[in-house]
């Protein structure tokens, strides 16, 4: 190399620092990221944002935006997904990511295309890895050929080191044999509450204004959430399987699940007598109820609500806390636990923190 080149490679290194991110979602997650990058950014974190996008408005500028931003974005253009790709490869960042803080199926599309383009992917939406096996081929392939990362540890847990554990295990020659576990900050949420003294309905009511459920809590009690989860943690661990072969138990009657949202929350009451029904069964043999996930190596994978003894280890959750419980060949006397709070905007958008920074270095 010449004098010259050796001169110019230092500054074109310097040039080329740190990490570019866009934001895609500014709802409860979202927006609680956001605010997580404007602390981080005061500390001096590697991450630039350089876009951010919803449903209707996009922002992007290679030089940088400020996270509070909001007033701006809703005077900005309409969203446009293939601008995420074309700003990041324009800015001068040694990594780029992508992170998809949106429930949205359009934006999980995206996924392995942007893998492919060498973009990293950070993600707390379960479409790419949970829904049809195809799509979860379809994104691995595209990892592995590109070497891009794929940070997917909000889809599960909300950050809780779930995939990160079944992971470890896996890599170091264990072998799943079973898991069971509650994977729903929501629903973990309610049956850990609910004890007939207040209608189910109200408890929903408050799951929703915590930020616990979708907006739309049908999104969470017909289990499909729950699924996916599963669906991902059996893929992680080496089972493919495909979305019909899990066992799906809902909790919303097929009258209610056709209404429009506004009129299926007009009508929450006609949960009550089911759930409050389902209850006193399980309290009259000393049980209680949990929305509960169980995998076995078999393959059978089964989602619903079941009643348990109070020794069971999901007995004993509180608030919204998730438990995996995972049985491995080296774990089947005691199960590997791996319990904490699975729900709420904060902690799903400091999984999503994480994953990034982990990727930024």
């Amino acid at each position: 190399m010449s004098a010259a080149a050796l001169a110019i490679a230092p500054a074109l290194r310097s040039a080329a620092a740190g990490t570019a991110i866009v934001v895609l979602g500014t709802g409860l997650v979202g927006g609680a990221l956001l605010r997580l990058l404007d602390e981080t950014a005061a500390r001096r974190r590697p991450l630039r944002l350089v876009g951010v996008a919803n449903t209707r408005h996009g922002l992007f500028d290679t030089a940088g935006i400020a996270p509070p931003l909001l007033e701006r974005l809703d005077a900005a253009p309409r969203a446009d997904l293939d601008a995420v790709a074309a700003t990041l490869w324009a800015t001068d960042a040694r990594e780029r990511i992508v992170i998809d803080a949106t429930p949205a199926a359009v934006v999980a599309q995206r996924h392995a295309r942007w893998l492919g383009q060498g973009l990293h992917v950070v993600t707390a939406n379960k479409l790419a890895q949970g829904g049809r096996l195809p799509d979860w081929h379809e994104l691995q392939r595209a990892r592995g050929q590109s070497g891009a990362h794929y940070g997917d540890s909000a889809t599960v847990g909300a950050g809780l080191p779930a995939l990160a554990s079944l992971r470890r295990l896996r890599r170091s020659g264990d072998r799943l044999v079973a898991l069971d576990g509650v994977l729903s900050g929501s629903l973990s949420f309610l049956f850990n509450c609910y004890d007939g003294t207040q209608p189910f309905s109200a408890l929903l009511q408050e799951a929703r204004e915590r930020g616990y459920t979708e907006p739309d809590p049908r999104a969470d009690l017909s289990g499909a959430d729950v699924a996916r989860k599963l669906l991902i943690l059996a893929r992680t661990a080496g089972l493919e399987l495909d979305e019909s072969e899990v066992e799906v138990e809902g909790l919303v009657a097929a009258h209610l699940a056709q209404l429009d949202s506004a009129a299926f929350l007009g009508r929450l009451d006609e949960l009550d007598d089911v759930i409050a029904r389902r209850h006193d069964e399980a309290a009259a043999q000393g049980k209680v109820l949990r929305y509960l996930a169980s995998l076995d190596t078999s393959g059978r994978a089964r989602v619903g609500l079941r009643a348990v003894g109070r020794d069971h280890p999901c007995a004993a959750l509180a608030g919204a806390d998730n438990l995996f419980a995972f049985t491995t060949e080296r774990y089947r006397e005691r199960p590997l636990v791996v319990v904490g709070p699975g729900a709420g905007a904060d902690v799903t958008a400091q999984g999503l923190l994480a994953d990034a920074l982990e990727i930024a270095g």
